[in-house]
């Protein structure tokens, strides 16, 4: 009886230290730092064309349930990374304190959504053109989507101003390469590109576009590049300044900035972001808040 009870009882206890292990295995959670104004839209919205779908976040200014005022929109890449340190890949960018303390200062009110990225696909996604290693450029298809399906729904359900220069589309990296991309290729939806760190190494052809096209007068660029992020970024982003001021972009409609010590991360965009968005909406501030 006693070799009966104790074998009912080995198999509990063993389960109990298997599942008290694995639990203690699991690595924490990291707590949310996302800002009460900071929402998921539900369900995913899907990309035609690639048959995926994409989680998408959204801010609203921090008085918009108090008001009817309608707000310009900026559209960004990379969503893991702009408002929660919980699912960045490596810190975030902090858009949400940044324009909850801007419209404390009464500089700008903004609605932003961001797309999460594709993981794998984030290469192919966030180029337009293809690449011999990386493989085709899916950039068309990804813009596509958020200038037919995703700008739609928002201007449908949130109160937006919808005209290009009231619109905005900014990432860094490979999302700074799409955002270039984008800003030419949909310049009837987007007005304002803010471009951070941007791989024009990816594919020459994003040169031999610019220097082809002319942007419709009032559009507006933001260029960024950190000092240690490498030579060629920095050459890189001065060529294309250079062919952006011979094809019409405005002295006053392109600010061009290199920051000494600055790497290829999200604390360096973070820092750059709240002057980077001023400049493209809101300039009579960024003036200002450089004095």
């Amino acid at each position: 009886m006693l070799l009966s009870l104790v074998s009912k009882l080995v198999p509990a206890v063993v389960s109990v230290a298997c599942f008290s292990l694995s639990t203690a295995q699991l690595p924490p959670q990291k707590p949310s730092t996302a800002a009460a104004n900071v929402q998921l839209l539900t369900p995913p919205f899907q990309i035609a064309g690639l048959n995926r779908s994409r989680q998408v976040r959204l801010y609203l200014p921090p008085d918009y349930a108090l008001s009817n005022k309608r707000y310009p929109v900026l559209y960004m890449h990379d969503g893991q990374n702009v408002f929660d340190a919980a699912t960045a890949f490596s810190g975030e960018w902090g858009v949400d304190e940044s324009l909850n303390q801007l419209a404390a200062d009464g500089w700008l009110q903004l609605i932003v959504v961001a797309v999460d990225n594709g993981a794998e696909h984030r290469m192919t996604e966030y180029s337009g053109w293809d690449h011999p290693r990386y493989g085709s450029g899916e950039g068309e298809l990804y813009i596509r989507f958020i200038t037919d399906t995703l700008k739609p729904y928002i201007d449908q359900h949130y109160r937006t101003l919808q005209e290009p220069a009231q619109t905005g589309i900014m990432g860094s990296s490979m999302g700074g390469l799409i955002s270039h991309y984008a800003i030419f290729n949909q310049a009837g939806v987007f007005g304002k590109a803010g471009i951070f760190s941007p791989s024009y190494w990816y594919a020459d052809a994003v040169f031999q576009q610019t220097d082809s096209s002319v942007l419709p007068t009032g559009s507006r660029l933001s260029m960024l590049v950190g000092e240690k992020e490498g030579r060629d970024m920095v050459s890189n982003m001065q060529k294309m300044a250079s062919l952006l001021r011979q094809q019409g972009v405005s002295y006053s409609g392109l600010s061009v900035k290199t920051v000494a010590g600055a790497e290829h991360n999200e604390a360096f965009w973070r820092a750059e972001f709240a002057d980077a968005a001023l400049f493209l909406f809101n300039p009579t501030a960024f003036y200002l808040r450089q004095r």
